[in-house]
């Protein structure tokens, strides 16, 4: 019970500091081995541990699980025969269910004009974590976005997100030279969010990342880029806008980098 209630404390604790990790929970066990359903362990993002679910090979490859896990932000259920998979002694089997928590998705509005001032809150209202971006102060102010972020800087380096498949990418400056820098510096950083949008017309899109290749960014990561963005519903105001392109977000997150909504 102590082990238990330890494991717990340990996972609230990490919940509070924003970290993200995998719950290792031992489910079924068949023979000899180690520890037997309901052994429960902890494994944050950069490895380290709370709790154990027998040690050795068995916990080693539990381990590796729950960081890959971790990466692809999805649950899974894991089983290893302890002598046919991990050449160990006791013959046993193990299977395992691992949780991923901690893992609020980011959505990152670069630039505080009409639009990203509409899609603000509807990212809230969805769950995501909203960050805006602008040099300029009287944009990015708490009246404007209640509830955001707020970073006074264009440099991808100051947002302080991980641009993994938590982050979705947003970009809508006042000035298309804004754009093109941002977008640079994010291949430089070989940034891969879940979703990286630009706001703008097909041409805008086929002048940037003809501009990118020149420039000898790599081509797998261009086609990430996507635009013109948000389904495509006639949308003319900012508020439709932000619906549309916020649509688009819920596309990605729940079916993945596949989708195509034009």
């Amino acid at each position: 019970m102590d082990e238990r209630r330890d494991v717990f404390q340990q996972a609230l604790a990490w919940s509070a500091e924003g970290r993200r990790f995998a719950l290792i929970t031992v489910i079924r066990t068949a023979g000899s081995t180690p520890r037997k359903p309901g052994a429960r362990m902890l494994v944050r993002e950069d490895g380290v541990t709370c709790g154990t679910v027998g040690g050795g090979a068995v916990e080693q490859a539990f381990l590796q699980e729950a960081l890959a896990c971790l990466r692809e932000r999805r649950p899974r259920l894991v089983r290893r025969h302890l002598t046919r998979d991990l050449a160990m002694c006791c013959g046993g089997e193990m299977e395992a269910f691992l949780e991923p928590f901690g893992l609020t998705e980011t959505l990152v509005l670069v630039g505080a004009g009409h639009i990203h001032r509409a899609l603000a809150p509807v990212g809230l209202a969805l769950g995501f974590s909203v960050v805006v971006a602008d040099d300029l102060e009287e944009l990015a102010s708490p009246e404007r976005f209640p509830g955001a972020r707020l970073v006074t800087s264009f440099d991808p380096r100051s947002w302080n997100v991980s641009f993994d498949e938590g982050a979705y990418v947003v970009i809508a400056t006042r000035d298309h030279a804004v754009d093109q820098e941002v977008l640079e510096q994010l291949a430089r950083l070989d940034a891969r969010p879940a979703y990286l949008g630009v706001i703008g017309s097909q041409g805008k899109l086929l002048k940037f990342k003809k501009r990118l290749e020149q420039r000898g960014i790599e081509a797998s990561w261009i086609t990430r880029i996507r635009g013109p963005i948000g389904v495509d519903v006639g949308a003319e105001t900012p508020a439709e806008i932000a619906v549309a392109i916020a649509a688009e977000l819920i596309a990605v997150r729940r079916r993945g980098q596949e989708v195509q909504v034009r």
